[in-house]
């Protein structure tokens, strides 16, 4: 009797072990609250991941943080400590990265982010060695934009960005580069993502004439003050950053928003891409797929989920080698191999990671858009 008890105690404990064994990977999205906009493509492409990598089933937990950081920071915690993840994708927002960046280097979790901000993963120290990043670098985007300004005879600029870590560190980067450029910022303002109105704001910057203005805002909420100018009859050039890249600010700001200029993943503009670009390839693999799912053209936003897909496809069979999932040996074995990644190409980008770069990407993952006749259309560098 006691023998068979033995048998069956530890025929249990094989399929519990089993169970732990699949690999499970955690995605946070924004999916409500002020920027769903970017979490809603995030959440839908996440029925798009492969459930098999390798050998290995894969088993994907997603919650909603709905842009707040103390969700965020409670959805990480309970992805970790209940659901045991391997490996997390996401957030949608920068706050919402920053907040959680100490949980995950305790907890040793490889952190796919998918925010523009370079912040979550510059400069690399001992709690950014566990993320990395799918959206192009604000400094890769900002350089586009000030060589556009340079060519277009923009010498000063007003600025006007969120009140958080994404419109601080745009001010941050784009000042530098625009100092070194010889483009002088000669106003700054900010506004909070929830505002409804930012007409002092803008009275203020239009007080100083600028040549042009850059909004350094995300979503929706990055209409209002492009918006405003446009009520106050402001005729200079008006730039947005790649947070800007859904069709809800065009269906938003309408004749408002014309003759926007961004840069962005060359995704956005897909139709203006030559057929022969292998980005462009993985792209349409990823926007076919999407729209037979929900029967509509994703947001560039959900890419940066599904690049982030594309990565873990390529590390997880490297740290299978090492450990078995559910482990912190496979979580560090899973980190290295994310670190080790070459040439990836995604629908962003071409990614090639390494000990000092944790986003990978190039001037291959950028391109100039403009807002015309109501569409993203590729301009010309």
């Amino acid at each position: 009797m006691f023998k068979r008890l033995m048998i069956f105690a530890a025929a249990l404990l094989f399929g519990v072990t089993g169970a732990m064994a699949q690999v499970r990977v955690g995605l946070m999205v924004s999916a409500t609250g002020p920027t769903t906009a970017i979490g809603i493509p995030q959440k839908n492409t996440g029925e798009l991941l492969p459930r098999k990598i390798g050998d290995e089933s894969v088993e994907y937990i997603q919650l909603d943080d709905g842009g707040d950081t103390t969700r965020a920071v409670q959805n990480a915690k309970k992805l970790i400590s209940e659901d045991h993840i391997d490996a997390l994708i996401g957030p949608s927002t920068t706050p919402n990265a920053l907040a959680i960046l100490d949980i995950i280097a305790e907890s040793k979790v490889p952190m796919l982010a998918t925010v523009g901000t370079s912040s979550v993963v510059e400069p690399i120290d001992a709690k950014r060695r566990w993320v990395f990043k799918t959206t192009q670098n604000d400094d890769l985007i900002a350089a586009a934009l000030i060589k556009h300004m340079l060519k277009n005879g923009v010498k000063t600029v007003a600025f006007i960005g969120f009140n958080d870590p994404y419109g601080e560190n745009w001010y941050k980067v784009f000042g530098g580069l625009a100092e070194r450029a010889g483009i002088r910022i000669v106003a700054s303002e900010r506004f909070a993502r929830t505002d409804q109105s930012v007409t002092g704001q803008v009275l203020k910057m239009m007080s100083v004439k600028p040549d042009a203005v850059l909004i350094a805002a995300v979503g929706g909420p990055a209409v209002l003050p492009q918006a405003t100018l446009y009520d106050q009859s402001y005729k200079g050039r008006v730039y947005q950053t790649h947070a800007v890249a859904t069709d809800e600010f065009i269906r938003l700001g309408k004749e408002k928003v014309e003759g926007t200029v961004l840069a962005a993943g060359s995704m956005l503009v897909i139709d203006d891409v030559a057929p022969a670009d292998p980005i462009r390839k993985v792209a349409l693999v990823y926007i076919n797929a999407y729209e037979k799912k929900f029967g509509l053209r994703p947001a560039t936003f959900g890419a940066n989920t599904y690049d982030a897909g594309l990565l873990l496809q390529q590390a997880i069979p490297i740290a299978l080698k090492a450990a078995k999932p559910g482990t912190e040996a496979f979580r560090i074995a899973l980190r290295d191999a994310l670190e080790e990644q070459r040439d990836v190409t995604g629908c962003q980008g071409v990614f090639n990671m390494s000990p000092t770069n944790h986003n990978g990407m190039d001037e291959r993952a950028r391109v100039l858009v403009i807002v015309r006749d109501g569409r993203f259309r590729l301009l010309p560098e």
